[in-house]
């Protein structure tokens, strides 16, 4: 009989399966649900940065199930983001997100040489990014050129992935710079990271903080505190420097101390007392990021704090029904409404919780690897 993960991985397999079809007839790649419907990104079109979420979560429920439909759903949105190679200008730092779990995830669970060839055209998009300064520039807009935001932590991870496939060190060698410069600018005494740091492009100077996403100057955006905690646990497993580790268990130690009694996580640890204001997708990465740190220490007591993020969210705000298209519900997509999302489903804590419960399954297939 299936224990309570398995069985909450074939309910979001049989809810997808019948859902996508919509995004399928639509021709959208969905980056919310809302009254039954897929609804696709905000902003800046299929270049928007959460596009590699819905094949991700395709390639991990073709893992589960072995069902061809999921293989191809993933395939039509690739070549949907593959496309927005032309654009170019509305592409940034979040390249990662957008084509290593897309072109990557192909190019590893099929061996398809064009999805090999765009994840190192990615892989150099991101390249060019790189401020000799010593970081990697996040955003396009003028005013922003001295931008680096810690979700990049994540992004990081493609340039890990092109060294170890071309076998050229550049790639990781600039990784690895960033990553110094996120450790030594972003993580705080007390084992929470800012969200965003401004530097001064040309002699790399750290200018200020801004508060982002997050509630204020010096607050804790959850899901930041989550892309640190995952994004240093990935920097260690493919740099190995002790340091990333160290980093990694640090924000952990911060994170899980801010659980809420019922497994949920607000959206930043500082916001005002009392105010429900949820983020489920910290949440959820956070599941993620302790099993990482799980594996990486044999320290049992971070996948026992991954269940606890897990239970929560199952018990809490998982909807199998038909309100909306996609499971996980109370998703926030900023602190300051950005017009993004509040307390909706937002498909990128969809692919997260399914990443999350793949690995309590012993399932995953490594997509960040």
């Amino acid at each position: 009989m299936p224990n309570r993960y398995e069985e909450a991985l074939n309910r979001i397999a049989e809810k997808i399966r019948r859902t996508a079809e919509t995004a399928v007839e639509a021709g959208i790649i969905p980056y919310k649900s809302a009254g039954g419907q897929w609804i696709t990104s905000p902003y800046d079109g299929n270049s928007w940065w959460t596009g590699g979420f819905w094949p991700g979560m395709m390639w991990q429920l073709y893992t589960w199930t072995g069902d061809v439909f999921f293989l191809d759903e993933a395939r039509r949105a690739e070549k949907l983001l593959t496309d927005e190679f032309r654009t170019f200008r509305r592409l940034n730092h979040d390249v990662g997100f957008m084509y290593l779990l897309s072109c990557g995830a192909d190019a590893k669970l099929t061996g398809d040489e064009q999805a090999e060839t765009d994840l190192l055209h990615a892989a150099s998009l991101l390249m060019g990014r790189f401020n000799p300064a010593g970081f990697i520039r996040a955003w396009n807009e003028p005013d922003r050129v001295g931008y680096a935001i810690i979700d990049c932590m994540m992004n990081l991870t493609l340039l890990y992935r092109a060294s170890r496939d071309t076998g050229d060190p550049r790639f990781r060698r600039v990784a690895a710079i960033h990553a110094d410069t996120t450790l030594r600018e972003f993580l705080r005494e007390n084992g929470s990271v800012s969200h965003i740091i401004e530097f001064d492009p040309e002699t790399g100077n750290r200018v200020q903080e801004h508060p982002g996403q997050g509630y204020g100057p010096g607050s804790q955006w959850s899901r930041g505190q989550a892309w640190g905690l995952y994004g240093f646990a990935l920097a260690y497993s493919h740099l190995r420097n002790e340091k990333y580790l160290e980093a990694a268990e640090r924000i952990a130690a911060n994170f899980t101390a801010h659980i809420r009694e019922d497994g949920l996580t607000d959206c930043d640890f500082c916001q005002p007392a009392g105010e429900e204001r949820i983020d489920n997708i910290a949440g959820a990465i956070a599941a993620c990021g302790l099993q990482k740190l799980a594996a990486l220490t044999g320290n049992e007591s971070w996948k026992n704090q991954a269940r606890r993020l897990v239970d929560g969210l199952l018990d809490n705000c998982a909807d199998w029904g038909g309100e909306h298209c996609g499971i996980l519900t109370r998703c926030t997509a900023s602190y300051h409404d950005d017009g993004a999302g509040r307390h909706t489903n937002i498909l990128y804590g969809d692919y997260f919780l399914t990443e999350a419960l793949m690995k309590l399954c012993g399932r995953d297939p490594e997509l960040w690897s």
